[in-house]
């Protein structure tokens, strides 16, 4: 057969060369060089349910399917061995798609372009009176224009020297206030006015007294409008002014913005006023760059990317990340307090006399991030005056990469929420590594911000484990967690801060993957100090001691929320609300009746709820106690109507091993398998580690959660008409004292086999007709699937991912071992090593400028290069100026025009029941360019599933046969 088609192909060319000095190239990319969650935030902000905004990115010029015709002896001399006398030059034989592929940004079909392109919905913020309620806008995706603005990459943080911020922020349009009526309905909306059209609004916060609303302005020109000023609105006006009046005062954003010390004085990070021009790069470098290990010290670091380089990076940080912190009132004064540093957060105590200030200082690190590098904590007044010095920590260059090490020294200091002005902090007793054994491991500390001579941190309380946070409430209570990665243990104390006769006590002690058992979270309130605290809750005739606990609800039928009202010395448990099961998702979101000081009556309850169904989008509500009775706050329109009636369920099935496995099954919307028949298939997931079958095997999510479709979501192919088999779980076990890595292909496989058998069974999915694809570690698992379970999938889509572990030696992932220490796994794992078993279609696309660790633009480059040179069919896509995830309209609706194209060429048209055997047609001149392009030739061939199992080799060998 592949003699035949060989001799075949080449008879329609033997009129224009002669055979004896032609060859067939396989098919290759153009040039190089032609590259190019709902919550309310204790912020008062409620992060509703839509579209993130992505980041844009650069493309390689699209993949062609052509075969060039070379000189034969060009071809043998590749690494200049031998010469060329021929006069040929290369021809290309093009088709009508593909002389369209390298024509730059594409856009998508026009079902999937509308969705993408609908409006967001607006995000939320409650005041701190909770009587008001602010809509702050935003627009689509932005345009690459916006991405291909210069950045500095410095320190492991990318910098827009323009506006002298992170670069690539979002930013909202316009800010509504509503009223929030007493029966539950919005006032009119209320526009904050007086800032510049077309202006981007970033950093929005209340007043503690809920009286204004801080925020920051930039507009793009060419000048200093450029750059950040502070504005302040007026919330009972909506009229807005700039805080300085000065026009030379701009916002270093860099770090940290503003705060609020009181109801009318913000502490601002501004850019010195003596600050001159950008450091210049020197011509010729001042010496080599030298890094040193003489003392022989451990350091093991992940991949970081955007690092310093040499001095004049070190200088350019310095440049702009130093601050002056300037006090400023509304009434107009202005006041600098201490020197121009690198500071990166302020934390003013709750009763606003002290502050807490964190900075960065040299010597700095060319192997890890900024957030590693000499830090010093101090104590100030607010109106600036240094107290004391709480540490001035060394780089931490040497952290252990062992899951729950941590640096040395002081850490998590912060201001007790419960007190006008007491510091706490943690310190570790095993040097921060997490392989020492050691008790305790972690202790924290209290002490006042002004001690008196003498007077030592008392010890609050001593982990075993790993510190995981405090929720403070008052003296006799406050919960401490502490964690384990390793035995995935957690663990919540009760304790008793005022009290030193108090002897802690464990609440709850369970595995942090067992979500069954998982009691919820306390709810908190916020004070009028602007901190959050735990609610107590009081029951008329009833001197017990509540708290309410929030929780997801997990069961084996999905998650159904709840809210519990729990005795806190007594464990016992009253359910005072829950979600509806049949119908509807719903979740408690926030405390609504927290305005009094004191605890809260059970009877004057008010929370704010979400609520949505499969088909119904998320709205918000007020329901309060005791009538529970629930008023509607929002009324957002559906997102995507075209796609209201989409089909969603819950399914479950069975690993081969006796693993439970679950996955969200989406049908289009009046699809009917009994009359429609298969459909082809969308696999899109990611894999996680467990220590447990059972808790691999427990189901998480609800079958009523609305079907939320971000810019670059699989379920966009519902649209199109595929069934979409969303978030299968891809449980990797590592059981005892077994690592999960050691088997991660037999169980990924294993997972896998299961998801397509069930998607076939219930007769959705057209067996032949079935693709996978992921993001990051997905897109990992993808090509590691085209590999170990060619059976399965006809094509694969694989987005900024990592395909060789060797390129991330000292850990990946939830992979703590180095390389050295599992080699095995490190190269069993890596796709890239089993570059020679992919035959079936991959799409790799990556972001150009990706600064995620492990996931350089470089794995996806190298990976292409080894499935190229083993014949695969692939086709890679970089994405200019985009990061890991992708964020430009451009960028995006590419990547969705290059994945319809992959699906509709390597799923859809991938079927052997409607493929006719090549031998049997005929070819006529119009014919002869689609099977040049065709299989036979293409070394991995064309046609997914269908291809010639051919090696690269012996086709060669076979090809030069026929031509001498």
């Amino acid at each position: 057969m592949l003699r035949q088609n060989l001799i075949h192909r080449f008879s329609l060319l033997s009129s224009s060369f002669p055979l004896s000095t032609l060859l067939f190239s396989c098919p290759s990319l153009l040039p190089l060089s032609l590259r190019f969650s709902t919550s309310i935030h204790p912020s008062g902000f409620l992060r509703t349910r839509s579209r993130k905004s992505l980041q844009p990115t650069t493309s390689y010029m699209a993949t062609s399917r052509f075969f060039n015709l070379v000189p034969v002896n060009s071809a043998l001399a590749e690494d200049g061995g031998g010469t060329s006398n021929g006069s040929l030059s290369s021809s290309t034989i093009e088709d009508e798609e593909n002389a369209s592929l390298g024509s730059g940004y594409r856009l998508p079909p026009t079902e999937i372009k509308d969705i993408v392109d609908a409006p967001p919905l607006p995000a939320l913020s409650f005041s701190p009176q909770r009587d008001k309620i602010l809509f702050l806008k935003r627009r689509s995706l932005p345009p690459l224009a916006e991405l291909a603005r210069p950045e500095e990459k410095l320190a492991g943080i990318r910098i827009d020297g323009k506006c002298n911020s992170r670069s690539r922020m979002s930013f909202y349009t316009g800010i509504g206030i509503h009223q929030l009526l007493q029966d539950g309905s919005l006032g009119p909306e209320k526009e904050v006015h007086g800032f510049p059209d077309g202006a981007k609004i970033n950093f929005v916060s209340w007043s503690r007294d809920g009286r204004y609303l801080s925020f920051s302005i930039r507009i793009d020109e060419e000048d200093n409008s450029s750059k950040l000023r502070v504005w302040v609105a007026d919330v009972e006006t909506g009229i807005a002014k700039p805080l300085f009046q000065s026009p030379d005062i701009f916002l270093n954003a860099v770090f940290d913005n503003f705060v609020w010390v009181d109801g009318s004085t913000l502490l601002v990070f501004t850019i010195p006023l003596s600050r001159g021009d950008p450091p210049k790069r020197p011509l010729v470098p001042s010496g080599p760059k030298i890094q040193s290990n003489e003392q022989k010290n451990v350091v093991q670091v992940r991949t970081f990317q955007d690092l310093l380089k040499d001095e004049y990076d070190e200088d350019l940080f310095d440049y702009y990340a130093t601050t002056q912190l300037v006090l400023a009132s509304l009434d107009g004064t202005v006041k600098e307090i201490g020197p121009p540093a690198v500071y990166t957060s302020i934390d003013p105590s709750p009763d606003q006399k002290y502050l807490l200030v964190s900075s960065i200082h040299r010597p700095y690190s060319f192997i890890v991030p900024c957030g590693r590098f000499r830090k010093k904590v101090d104590v100030w007044t607010t109106d600036g005056k240094f107290v004391r010095e709480l540490c001035d920590l060394p780089l931490a260059e040497d952290v252990p990469i062992a899951f729950n090490s941590v640096r040395k020294g002081m850490r998590s200091i912060n201001w007790r929420a419960d007190k006008p002005s007491t510091l706490y902090w943690v310190e570790t007793q095993d040097g921060g590594d997490a392989k020492v054994e050691v008790s305790p491991r972690d202790v924290i500390y209290t002490q006042s911000p002004d001690p008196c001579d003498g007077e030592e941190p008392k010890v609050l309380h001593k982990l075993d484990l790993r510190f995981g946070g405090i929720s403070w409430c008052d003296d006799s209570l406050a919960l401490v967690y502490e964690s384990w990665y390793k035995t995935r243990r957690t663990r919540t104390w009760v304790i008793s801060p005022g009290s030193e006769d108090a002897s802690p006590r464990i609440l709850f002690d369970r595995s942090s993957e067992d979500v069954y058992s998982d009691p919820g979270s306390p709810m908190m309130r916020r004070t009028h100090a602007g901190t959050y605290v735990i609610a107590k809750v009081k029951k008329e005739g009833d001197g017990g001691t509540y708290i309410l606990l929030n929780g997801s609800g997990a069961t084996p039928e999905g998650n159904i929320p709840f809210l519990d009202l729990f005795g806190i010395n007594t464990g016992s448990k009253q359910r005072i609300w829950e979600s509806d099961k049949e119908k509807y998702y719903e979740t408690v979101v926030a405390l609504m009746s927290d305005q009094n000081e004191g605890d809260l009556c059970i009877d004057q309850l008010k929370i704010l709820t979400s609520k949505e169904s499969k088909t119904e989008n998320t709205q918000y509500y007020i329901q309060s106690w005791p009538d529970k009775k629930v008023y509607q706050i929002t009324n957002f329109p559906h997102p995507y109507p075209q796609l209201a009636s989409l089909q969603k369920e819950m399914v479950r099935y069975q690993r081969k091993d006796g693993v439970q496995l679950t996955a969200t099954l989406y049908l289009p919307p009046g699809y009917d398998p009994s009359k429609d028949g298969p459909l082809p298939c969308l696999v899109w997931s990611y894999p996680g580690e467990f220590k447990s079958k059972d808790a691999a095997g427990q189901v998480r999510g609800s079958p009523n959660e609305f079907a939320g479709i971000g810019p670059t979501s699989a379920l966009l192919w519902l649209a199109r008409r595929f069934a979409i088999l969303s978030g299968p779980t891809i449980p990797i076990i590592g059981e005892g004292d077994e690592e999960a890595n050691d088997r991660y292909v037999e169980q990924l496989v294993a997972s896998a086999e299961a998801a397509v058998e069930e998607v076939i069974r219930r007769g959705v999915a057209h067996p032949n007709k079935i693709a996978v694809g992921g993001h990051s570690y997905g897109a990992f698992m993808t090509a590691n699937l085209l590999a170990h379970a060619p059976h399965l999938f006809c094509c694969g889509i694989a987005r900024s991912g990592a395909y060789n572990r060797t390129l991330t030696p000292f850990g990946f992932q939830n992979e703590d071992r180095t390389l050295w220490e599992a080699t095995s796994t490190y190269v069993e794992m890596s796709p890239f090593m089993s570059a020679n078993k992919i035959k079936k279609p991959i799409l790799l696309i990556h972001g150009e400028e990706d600064n995620n660790p492990g996931t350089l633009t470089m794995q996806s480059d190298r990976f292409f290069n080894a499935l190229k040179g083993h014949g695969a069919l692939c086709r890679l896509v970089v994405l200019p100026f985009e990061s890991h995830g992708y964020a430009a309209r451009e960028s995006i609706m590419h990547v969705l025009w290059e994945t319809d194209r992959w699906l509709q060429k390597y799923c859809i048209s991938n079927s052997s029941d409607i493929v006719a055997d090549r031998d049997d047609c005929k070819v006529d001149g119009n014919k002869a360019k689609d099977d040049l392009g065709g299989k036979a030739v293409s070394v991995g061939g064309e046609g997914g599933q269908e291809q010639d199992d051919v090696d690269q080799d012996e086709f060669l060998v076979t090809l030069r046969s026929l031509l001498w």
